[in-house]
């Protein structure tokens, strides 16, 4: 398409969307919620003084014409909101056969609706039920309920989970959507193992938005929730797949390990969407995408490092309680480096090949020695993304010196190559700007002063010579082919990661 034939295209886009605003769309939205509205007194009737032993007994013939009125109110909300097309392929598996079904890709609330056909439980944030009208609709299909205020809430979760699918079928099947996030379809990323640790078979469900135009997706960047809306509600279609593949029994190797079955199971979903894996998680991606004012570049080694902590069974979540206690024994060091075996102990962890990888992303020049503080450093970064400059102040305190508390350029070379996971940077613009009277040496209230009054100092002193920042993953207009979400293909995204593996930390 030439620049003339997209110029019109645009503008054709644009009066449809502006046309369909003032006439279909509020059209639409009120039906939609008065659909919502209605299924809300089936929904109450139902759970009105049901117990939990009510749930573990077969239905009776009024609470399966409430379940199959809910189930047709809800496919006329979808119908009014444009989606007159729910093709379903495959055939749902009972829940004595498959009890709990794994959904993917998972890629927006649109992905409501195979909950809504199937009227399956679902793993929900303990929150969700004392929400007006939408809490009785989630009561309705006997979710298994998350707290954030319980530390023990993901346990009894798993628990809960491991119960209803050794039920042989008394509860109804539980949904779970194992990426943990929404992405963009372009791949599956690494699933979470909590549909998997049952060790039950389960049944793979996948879903397809074949819509010409992708106003569904709802990612880490891009369109809001409302506007995702908006924009799919000016639609004049939408169309949706769902695909019940074959059961996966687990053999006895998977049952033993989730991860292996988690993996598994998601090849086979991959393979029946034709897309491809990756071994990228939620957590990396976060990293990968968080604002903060030194933002990522696409080939940072910051990426192998996260993952290879997380293998360790180090929670960066955790971690975080105590970066300060790491960087005062870090500090102590005064820059004296360590073997393997004393970054072992440091870490309270066996020497594995896993270990040696972390470490030798910090070996520069492979001598055997580490810095500690480097370690920190990138802790830091992982454990919290988007507060760069708290990174930066932790690291002035580990360098500077104990009199004049300053630290001078080749120790801010060091703090922000490790921070930013590349392996060369040239900070003497940066260093200049910020040491205004030419002292040859900076202190951390220098540095904070300088990046108040100069917010894209990243980006003016460090990005334009130094580092790729036009890539999907720094820049958050980028746009993909669906023409709305940050792309995230696999291919680009496993090259990146082969690059970062083979780099040092700094």
């Amino acid at each position: 398409m030439d620049q003339d034939g997209f110029t019109m295209w645009i503008q054709l886009l644009v009066s449809q969307i502006a046309i369909m605003t003032l006439t279909l769309f509020p059209i639409r939205l009120f039906f939609a919620a008065f659909m919502m509205l209605l299924a809300w007194p089936f929904a109450f009737i139902a759970v009105m003084g049901r117990t939990e032993k009510d749930l573990e007994k077969p239905m009776t013939w009024w609470a399966k014409f409430l379940d199959l009125s809910l189930k047709a109110i809800m496919r006329t909300m979808w119908f009014a909101g444009g989606f007159h097309w729910v093709t379903v392929k495959g055939q749902q598996a009972l829940p004595a056969e498959a009890p709990i079904l794994t959904l993917a890709p998972h890629s927006s609330y649109f992905d409501a609706i195979p909950v809504t056909m199937t009227m399956a439980s679902i793993v929900m944030k303990a929150e969700s039920k004392d929400i007006p009208v939408w809490g009785t609709l989630i009561n309705f299909i006997r979710p298994v309920f998350v707290s954030r205020s319980d530390q023990d809430s993901r346990k009894k979760t798993v628990e809960e989970i491991r119960r209803r699918a050794h039920s042989n079928g008394m509860w109804p099947q539980v949904m779970i959507f194992p990426e943990g996030t929404c992405t963009n379809r372009s791949c599956l990323i690494t699933f979470k193992p909590g549909a998997f640790i049952p060790g039950v078979p389960v049944q793979p469900v996948v879903l397809r938005y074949p819509n010409k135009m992708d106003t569904i997706t709802w990612t880490w960047q891009g369109p809001g929730a409302l506007e995702i809306l908006w924009l799919s509600l000016c639609q004049f279609h939408n169309y949706v797949e769902i695909e019940f593949l074959p059961i996966y029994t687990p053999s006895e190797e998977e049952k033993q390990n989730p991860a292996l079955y988690a993996n598994n199971v998601r090849r086979v979903m991959a393979r029946a969407l034709g897309v491809s894996v990756t071994d990228y998680t939620f957590e990396d991606c976060q990293l990968a995408l968080a604002e903060g004012q030194l933002r990522l570049p696409s080939d940072t080694s910051l990426l192998e490092f996260a993952r290879l902590v997380r293998s360790l069974g180090l929670k960066p979540e955790k971690l975080e309680k105590e970066l300060d206690k790491f960087s005062e024994s870090a500090r102590q060091k005064k820059g004296e480096k360590i073997g393997l075996k004393a970054f072992a102990e440091y870490l309270n962890l066996p020497v594995t090949d896993k270990l040696e990888d972390l470490f030798a992303l910090f070996d520069e020049d492979e001598e055997g020695a580490i810095d500690l503080r480097e370690y920190v450093i990138a802790l830091s970064v992982v454990c919290r993304p988007s507060k760069t400059l708290d990174t930066i102040q932790l690291a002035f305190k580990m360098y500077q010196t104990e009199n004049s508390q300053t630290i001078v350029e080749e120790d801010l070379a060091v703090i922000l190559k490790t921070g930013l996971g590349v392996s060369e940077l040239n900070v003497t613009d940066l260093f200049r700007a910020i040491d205004e009277e030419d002292k040859g040496k900076i202190t951390y209230d220098d540095f904070d002063r300088f990046a108040e009054r100069n917010p894209h100092f990243a980006a003016d002193y460090i990005y334009p010579d130094q580092i790729d920042s036009g890539t999907c993953l720094d820049s958050p207009s980028a746009i993909a082919p669906n023409g709305f979400c940050t792309d995230f293909t696999p291919e680009d995204m496993e090259d990146l990661l082969t690059q970062a593996s083979k780099k040092k930390l700094n």
